[in-house]
C-alpha cells in the first residue's frame, strides 16, 4: 500500500509539472503563431455597404502558452477593414493569450466610403493584419474589390390592411418625367424601387442591377418599363450578395411586378436569376378589360424559389426565352389572358432544398369565383421539360361559354402523359424521355446535334413561327426548313 500512494505521489507530481509547464508563457523569439491561411480576399463590396465577415483561424502550435503583444491594421482607423477579436470589434488589440496546441478565430469585415473611394469601377483595397508575437512581427494580408454604384433607398412605405408595411422609393419624384440609366455603374436596390403611372423607365444594355433581401422592382398601373439588352450585354437582375457562396443561391431578393395599363413593356436580353419569382404580371384592377401587355424576348430567367414567370389575366409576346430550375413552376398562368410563345425553352431540372411536385408549366383560367377568357394561348416551336412525368398541366373550365380557352401547342416538343391527340390543341407535337442538355446544372439548354427529339419539325406552322426569330437566344441562325423547337439551334 505505501508503494502504490507513493507512486500515486509521483505521478500526480508529474502531471503538475506538465500543467505548469503549459501554463507558463513561452517567451523564445523562435515562438510564432501561425494562421489558417495566408491572405483574406473578399468579393467585390459595393460602397457603403457592408460586406459579409470572413474569418481566420490564429494557431499556436507551442506546448506553451503564447502571447500576442499587439494585433492592429496596418492603415489603424484610416482603414475600411474591421477586426473582431475575442467578441470585441476595433483596430487594435493587446496582450491576447492563446492556450498551447490551441487556436482562436479573427473576424474581419470590410466598409468602402463612398467619398474616399475613386471613381473608375472596380478598384481595389488592401491592408494587412499586423501581429507582433516575441518581438517577431507577423502579418496578413487584406484585399477587397470595391465598386460605386446608385443606391435606391426606401423613401416611402405603403401600409397594407394587415398591418405589414412596404417600404419603396419612386424612379423619379417627378409625375410623368421619363428616366433612363446608363451603365457607367451598377444599381443597388433597397426595398421597393417603383416605376409610378405615368412614368417611364428605360434600362440600356449592359446595366447591372442588384437587388438586396427582399427587394423588388415594381411597374405600378400605367407605369412603362423598356429593358433593352443586346446580345452579349444582357441587363441582369440578381442579389446584391457577391460573395462565392451566392452565386446560385435562390431567394436572394423578391421579384419584378409589372401591372396593367401599359400597353409598350418590353424585355429583352435581360438575365433575371436567384430571387424570389422572376417576373410577375398581373393586373390589379378591372381583370377583364384591363390587360397590361409585354414583349419579352431573348431573356433567361433561372433559379427561382417559387415561379419563374407568373401573369394572371395578362398579355405576353414571347420568343428566344429559356425560363428554368425554379422551386414550382418555370411558367404559371393563372386567370387567363392572351399569350404567345415562340422558341420558348421552358426546362424545370430543379435540385435544390426539397424536391419539386410542380409541373414546369401551368395554365388555368378560373379560380373558385370566377372564369375568365384566354383568348389565346399559342405555344410555337416550344420545349416544355423537366424531371417530373408531366411537365404540363392544362387546368382548364369550358363551362363559360362566353370565355372558351383556346391553348395550342404547335410544334413543340413536350414531357408529357398527356394525350396530344386532340387536334386542335396539339398541332405536330413530340412527347418523350427528357432531352440531353448540355450542362442543366449551369443553366446551359442548347442540345447537341445529336440530340434528334427536338429536331426535324417541317409543318408550315413550324416554318412560319421560325422566321418571327431567325436567330436563335446566342444569335446563330436558325434552319426554318427543318426547325429545331427551343430557343436554341442545335450545334
Amino acid at each position: 500500500m505505501f508503494k502504490l500512494l507513493k507512486f500515486t505521489v509521483v505521478v500526480v507530481f508529474v502531471l503538475n509539472l506538465v500543467s505548469c509547464k503549459k501554463d507558463k508563457l513561452i517567451t523564445d523569439s523562435s515562438a510564432k503563431i501561425r494562421f489558417s491561411q495566408d491572405s483574406v480576399l473578399f468579393d467585390t463590396v459595393f460602397t457603403s455597404v457592408g460586406s459579409s465577415t470572413r474569418n481566420i483561424r490564429v494557431i499556436n502550435n507551442n506546448s506553451q502558452r503564447i502571447k500576442i503583444s499587439n494585433i492592429q491594421l496596418q492603415n489603424g482607423n484610416a482603414s475600411p477593414f474591421i477586426i473582431n477579436v475575442d467578441g470585441s470589434p476595433g483596430k487594435t488589440f493587446t496582450d491576447i493569450e492563446i492556450a498551447a496546441h490551441d487556436s482562436m478565430y479573427v473576424f474581419i469585415q470590410v466598409n468602402i466610403n463612398p467619398n474616399a473611394s475613386p471613381v473608375i469601377s472596380p478598384f481595389i483595397i488592401s491592408d494587412k493584419l499586423i501581429f507582433t508575437v516575441n518581438g517577431n512581427i507577423q502579418s496578413l494580408n487584406l484585399e477587397a474589390w470595391g465598386q460605386n454604384a446608385y443606391y435606391h433607398r426606401p423613401t416611402n412605405a405603403i401600409k397594407f390592411k394587415d398591418g405589414t408595411y412596404l417600404a419603396y422609393s419612386l424612379i423619379s419624384s417627378t409625375p410623368g418625367v421619363d428616366t433612363t440609366w446608363l451603365k457607367d455603374k451598377p444599381h443597388v436596390i433597397y426595398g421597393y424601387l417603383v416605376v409610378d403611372s405615368a412614368q417611364k423607365l428605360t434600362i440600356n444594355a449592359g446595366i447591372q442591377i442588384y437587388m438586396n433581401y427582399k427587394a423588388g422592382f415594381w411597374v405600378y398601373k400605367d407605369g412603362q418599363l423598356k429593358i433593352l439588352g443586346q446580345k452579349d450585354m444582357e441587363v441582369v437582375f440578381q442579389g446584391a450578395r457577391k460573395e462565392k457562396d451566392y452565386t446560385d443561391e435562390p431567394g436572394q431578393w423578391d421579384r419584378i411586378w409589372i401591372n396593367e395599363g401599359s400597353d409598350n413593356n418590353i424585355i429583352n436580353y435581360a438575365i433575371i436569376k436567384n430571387g424570389y419569382i422572376g417576373l410577375q404580371t398581373e393586373v390589379i384592377g378591372n381583370t377583364i378589360g384591363g390587360l397590361g401587355r409585354l414583349k419579352l424576348t431573348n431573356t433567361k430567367i433561372q433559379n427561382m424559389s417559387k415561379w419563374g414567370l407568373y401573369s394572371l389575366a395578362y398579355h405576353i409576346y414571347g420568343g428566344n426565352n429559356v425560363i428554368s430550375n425554379c422551386q414550382e413552376q418555370s411558367l404559371n398562368i393563372e386567370l387567363g389572358g392572351q399569350y404567345t410563345f415562340l422558341h420558348c425553352t421552358f426546362a424545370n431540372f430543379w435540385s435544390k432544398d426539397k424536391p419539386r411536385d410542380k409541373p414546369t408549366v401551368n395554365i388555368t383560367n378560373y379560380n373558385a369565383t370566377q372564369v375568365l377568357p384566354l383568348d389565346s394561348c399559342y405555344f410555337g416551336n416550344c420545349i416544355i421539360d423537366g424531371t417530373l412525368a408531366n411537365e404540363l398541366n392544362l387546368d382548364l373550365n369550358y363551362t363559360n361559354l362566353t370565355y372558351q380557352p383556346k391553348p395550342i401547342f404547335s410544334n413543340s416538343w413536350l414531357k408529357t402523359n398527356n394525350s396530344v391527340a386532340t387536334a386542335s390543341v396539339y398541332i405536330n407535337v413530340k412527347t418523350g424521355a427528357s432531352l440531353n442538355y448540355r450542362n442543366k446544372g449551369t443553366y446551359d439548354f442548347t442540345l447537341p446535334l445529336s440530340e434528334t427529339q427536338a429536331q426535324n419539325f417541317s409543318h408550315p406552322k413550324a416554318t412560319a413561327d421560325a422566321t418571327k426569330f431567325l436567330l436563335d437566344l446566342k444569335g446563330a441562325a436558325r434552319n426554318t426548313a427543318s426547325v429545331t423547337a427551343g430557343a436554341y439551334e442545335v450545334n
